[in-house]
């Protein structure tokens, strides 16, 4: 962790950042803070009142045209036919063999499709969407104008409401809408990547500054504070969200991933459905499991798991969970040891250390809604 500029983009807010002396890190080709105090301290003050967080690195796409929906119903898993305007979907996309090119919200706009992808696949998912592009579409790349600030936490709706006159209590959560923000017309859902209620902004770069000043006056007496890059992941990780490129890449199958819950087979074709079909008829070899250590230690990426003396897989996402105050991780097992209470052991430094599975989410007491 370093704060020397070695290069790569900066967000909206770096300078933000840079006055906060939040430790930044290169990530996804940007530079990113990934905390300002402590991971942990901004874990649970995101758990127990609001933190603020800079996503503005995520890529922005938008579709129009009159073939926009068929084309984004072709190239995601879920049913975009199901959405009404405004409603979001988080969907995955499939290479033709089944692996997934990368997951994804869906956002249905009156007048546009928008895709929100992960900013390690922006440049592969734009190119390959442009590869399957049919009929009457326009794919647009927005991400560099778009900047992106996210509100997570209990306090969230609390905070916002004291900037916006928009009834959040009509939002339910994977909706959006427009409205008047900190004196700007601005894109905004309730959504987010923590378990914890809350809303993402869509905003032009040049008003970031602004918004996140007003938001962080608002949000004094809720104890708002500013949240980086480590404990979004130790947040994901303990809901069991997954990460592109740790618990799913272009050789997972969505099924073995455990998100068959948003394959929807029953609507029509769409790239990769017969191999993702096929594996769930199949059942897959293995799959991604949740599992908390029963001793103390910390399981990490690729780390060897046992059952007994046999290797039966590899961690895929691990870390501490300052809820749980416990090591807890996700992991791709063989076949017959993915049932809830399986006993297995985590190989740490040549020692095994003793772990469970369990049914996620790790942490249960989130307010998302």
């Amino acid at each position: 962790m370093s704060n020397i500029d070695t290069g790569g983009k900066k967000t909206p807010l770096y300078d933000k950042h840079l006055d906060l002396k939040a430790k930044m890190v290169d990530f996804a080709g940007f530079k990113m803070p990934v905390m300002y105090n402590s991971i942990n301290a901004e874990h649970l003050l995101v758990r127990s009142k609001v933190g603020l967080f800079d996503l503005s690195h995520m890529g922005e796409f938008i579709v129009t045209g009159k073939d926009a929906a068929s084309f984004v119903q072709k190239v995601t898993v879920n049913d975009v036919s199901a959405l009404n305007e405004w409603q979001i979907q988080y969907s995955c996309m499939c290479h033709a063999d089944g692996g997934i090119v990368d997951d994804l919200l869906v956002y249905r706009l009156p007048d546009r499709y928008m895709l929100v992808v992960n900013a390690a696949c922006l440049q592969k998912d734009l190119a390959w969407l442009k590869e399957n592009l049919t009929g009457d579409v326009t794919l647009e790349d927005h991400s560099d104008d778009t900047g992106m600030i996210a509100i997570q936490g209990p306090q969230g709706q609390a905070l916002f409401s004291k900037v916006t006159d928009c009834d959040l209590d009509s939002l339910s959560f994977y909706w959006a809408a427009e409205a008047e923000i900190c004196g700007h017309r601005i894109l905004f859902s309730r959504t987010g990547y923590t378990g914890e209620d809350g809303f993402e902004l869509y905003l032009k770069p040049d008003i970031c500054h602004e918004v996140w000043d007003k938001l962080m006056d608002a949000g004094r007496e809720f104890g708002v504070g500013p949240v980086g890059l480590g404990a979004r992941d130790s947040l994901r990780l303990e809901m069991k969200y997954l990460l592109y490129g740790n618990d799913m890449d272009e050789t997972t199958n969505p099924i073995s991933a455990g998100l068959g819950w948003i394959v929807k087979l029953d609507r029509g074709d769409f790239i990769g459905r017969q191999p993702v079909e096929q594996m769930k008829a199949d059942k897959p070899p293995s799959k991604l499991v949740a599992f908390e250590m029963s001793e103390k230690a910390i399981p990490r990426k690729d780390y060897s798991i046992f059952a007994e003396d046999d290797e039966v897989g590899k961690v895929a996402s691990g870390g501490y969970s300052p809820c749980l105050k416990k090591g807890i991780g996700l992991g791709y097992v063989k076949r017959g040891f993915t049932k809830a209470g399986t006993e297995l052991s985590i190989l740490i430094r040549s020692k095994k250390a003793s772990a469970i599975v369990v049914k996620p989410p790790f942490y249960k007491d989130g307010s998302h809604r």
